[in-house]
């Protein structure tokens, strides 16, 4: 049984939690901007990662195995402790990695309307529906997909502004991450998670989303909002982190 959990007020903490914030495809560090100050404000320590290849490291090569260890290495290299992973959209694939290479530094992790790491698979061998599409793009862009455009962004509650922030801001995404294989060594249902579905981008969570929902280590809460909730909710995001982490 999935079960849903109805967000109310933050239950702040009395011990500090690091959060370490990965956004998906096309983008940096710069789009938790707008939830970064919500979770510092209440005592925490706040780390948003650009993976590389994006943002400010493009140039960089990178596979998805690059971007597990951008993330392995970021925690390692603070000493971070009490560790809340949040993963959005693509980069929950890498984050669902990092979260078990960590080991007791991890205390949750969130996946914020995200794909989710499968042993042996990527992130377009789960997604047969689109691979065509992404191949294409990856083709005529040297091997990198293209940025996502104002199109793409309809339907998903951002304003003018937002969209521009979101589309003036994004980069093209390294393709090799794309088609690289996932590696985990135990079952993702172990890990300590919440997944939470933006509902404008879908009602439901996907088939794997849902089978890892039936452990009882992992727990669904929903916004009413679009794909991107650092831009179109991102007072309401980092009050439902706070929340996570008061779970962990």
């Amino acid at each position: 049984m999935i079960r849903r959990s109805l967000v109310g007020p933050p239950r702040y903490l009395a011990a500090m939690t690091e959060f370490v914030l990965v956004a998906g495809a096309w983008l940096g560090s710069w789009a938790w901007d707008g939830v970064v100050p919500e979770l510092r404000a209440a005592g925490h320590g706040v780390h948003a990662l650009t993976l590389s290849g994006l943002a400010e490291k493009q140039g960089v090569q990178a596979g998805q195995q690059t971007h597990v260890q951008d993330i392995v290495g970021e925690v390692e290299r603070l000493e971070l402790r009490d560790v809340v992973l949040v993963g959005h959209s693509y980069s929950g694939i890498p984050v669902g990695q990092a979260a078990e290479r960590i080991g007791d530094r991890l205390a949750h992790v969130v996946f914020v309307d995200s794909n989710v790491p499968a042993d042996g698979e990527s992130f377009l061998s789960a997604w047969p529906g689109g691979r065509a599409m992404v191949e294409a793009s990856m083709a005529a862009n040297g091997g990198f997909w293209a940025p996502l455009t104002e199109a793409d962004c309809h339907g998903q509650g951002l304003t003018e502004e937002q969209v521009g922030r979101l589309v003036g801001g994004a980069t093209p995404h390294p393709g090799a991450t794309l088609s690289e294989p996932a590696v985990l060594a135990r079952p993702l249902g172990g890990l300590s998670a919440t997944y939470l579905k933006c509902l404008l981008d879908g009602a439901a969570p996907a088939d794997d989303v849902a089978e890892l929902l039936k452990s009882e280590h992992w727990r669904l809460v929903e916004m009413d909002t679009g794909h991107w909730p650092m831009f179109s909710q991102p007072r309401e995001l980092a009050r439902i982190l706070l929340r996570c982490a008061g779970a962990s």
